[in-house]
This record gives structure tokens, C-alpha cells and sequence, in this order.
């Protein structure tokens, strides 16, 4: 479980995380929604402990984020950030090994490389393995680097928009493997999203900010709701069920 009490963060004498409290349920898939500016990468980042809150406390399983060892933090919760460029020339391969070192320090053993075939398996990668990050698109580089993530074999899981550079097919693809990588395997995921029809097909539980606050949270029905989203976007949605899904109408 990661418990957020009492988190803020400024930038430049500007808030942009102002007193959030939420606590995250493991074997959950949890989506950050909200405008852009709201808070949700910075929430997301602190999380992790790229970036550091300036107040409050943040815990996973009961320990706090600030008083745990790097290493051991890197094999309990990986991230994926927007910004992933990587000034290396690898291969598919050898980027999403990267993945297995905070147990292997960089000399890898069966096991490691068994997780990194999984993973490249996972994302259907194998026929592209040995082709070079710079020889391919933005999207088949968003799903090297979501592999790698999957190699890091961590049981909570934060994505930073990584839909980025996706179609729809592989969009899709993703979806469906975070879906599965908690319903089979039990792990914990958090992910920034803009797209909030995949966080209602998707989700468990959403969490919606504004303004560097939480505006709702709970489970997807409670949230994907006319009045929440208007509050939320300032725009009328109309939102449809389709398949037992509750789809978000906005083009009009």
C-alpha cells in the first residue's frame, strides 16, 4: 500500500502540490486524471522519490519513501517517466536488461535474463530485439522502455503517460498488459493518463486532481461522472455505457 499524508510541493514560490492524502490499494491498477498542470507527474515522481516533497509524508508498505535505501527501493517500485531518452546506442535487448540491475549490478545471470525475455515477450518485441532505440519509432521505443520497466519486476509499477507515441492498436496492447500484470500477477500500478476513457475501462480506482488538489477519488464509477468531470475540465461530457463500460463523450 503507498500512503500520501499531507503533501506539498512548490516551485518557484508556486504550489503545485497542495495537501494531498490518498492511500493507494495494492494489486490495484490507480489512474492519475486531471488538466495538465494539475500535479499528477509531480505526485507521481515524489512517489518514487525522483522529486522531493517539500511537506509530508509518504510511505510504501508502512515505510517511509525518504528513509529507504536507493537499491532496495529499485526493486520494490519502478517508474516510467514522459521523458525517457537514453544517449546510448542499444539494442531493444540490451536496454531492457538495464531493468535487472538493481539485483544484478550489471552482471546478469539466467534468472535475470529469463525476466528479460519475458518481458521482451510481453510487449511483443521479440522480432526487434536486436534493432538499435534510434532505428525505431516513438512508439515501439515507449514499449522497449515499458519492457524494461516489466524486467525491473517490481511489484508496484508508476507510468507516466505511456500512452505517448502509442496508436491505438498498441495503446490498446498496454492497457491490456497492465490489466494483466495486476489480475495475474498481483502487482500495483499507478499511471498518469489523459486519455479518460482508457482510465474508466481500465481502472480500478481513479484519483482526479485540479489545481495541485485532489478534486475526487474512489472507485472508476464514482469518478467517471458528469458533474466530477465538468468540475474537473471545465467542459460538458456526455458519458455513454457501452459494454458495461462507462465511455466519455467530449467532441461536441
Amino acid at each position: 500500500m503507498v500512503g500520501i499524508k499531507g503533501v506539498f510541493k512548490n516551485y518557484n514560490q508556486k504550489r503545485v502540490i497542495d495537501d494531498v492524502s490518498l492511500t493507494i490499494e495494492k494489486g490495484k491498477i490507480t489512474s492519475f486524471i486531471g488538466p495538465n498542470g494539475a500535479g499528477k507527474s509531480t505526485l507521481i515522481s515524489m512517489i518514487s522519490r525522483l522529486i522531493t516533497k517539500d511537506q509530508g509524508e509518504i510511505t510504501i508498505d508502512g515505510k517511509e519513501v525518504t528513509e529507504t535505501k536507493s537499491n532496495d527501493l529499485a526493486k520494490k517500485i519502478s517508474i516510467l517517466k514522459q521523458s525517457n531518452a537514453i544517449n546510448l546506442r542499444l539494442t531493444i535487448r540490451e536496454l531492457v536488461s538495464f531493468g535487472r540491475f538493481p539485483y544484478s549490478q550489471g552482471k546478469l545471470k539466467k534468472e535475470d535474463w529469463d525476466k528479460v525475455d519475458e518481458a521482451i515477450d510481453y510487449m511483443e518485441l521479440r522480432d526487434m530485439q536486436d534493432r538499435y532505440l534510434d532505428e525505431l519509432s516513438g512508439g515501439q521505443r515507449q514499449r522497449a522502455h515499458i519492457a524494461m520497466i516489466i524486467a525491473q519486476d517490481t511489484e508496484y509499477i508508476l507510468l507516466d503517460e505511456p500512452l505517448n507515441n502509442l496508436d491505438m492498436r498498441h495503446s490498446v496492447q498496454i492497457m491490456k498488459t497492465l490489466r494483466k500484470l495486476v489480475d495475474d500477477l498481483g502487482k500495483t500500478i499507478v499511471i498518469v493518463i489523459h486519455d479518460i476513457n482508457f482510465a474508466s475501462c481500465y481502472s480500478d480506482q481513479i484519483v482526479a486532481l485540479k489545481d495541485g488538489q485532489i478534486v475526487k477519488q474512489g472507485p472508476t464509477c464514482d469518478v467517471i461522472d458528469e458533474c466530477v468531470l465538468k468540475d474537473i475540465y471545465d467542459m460538458d461530457m456526455d458519458i455513454k455505457t457501452i459494454n458495461d463500460q462507462r465511455i466519455c463523450v467530449y467532441f461536441g
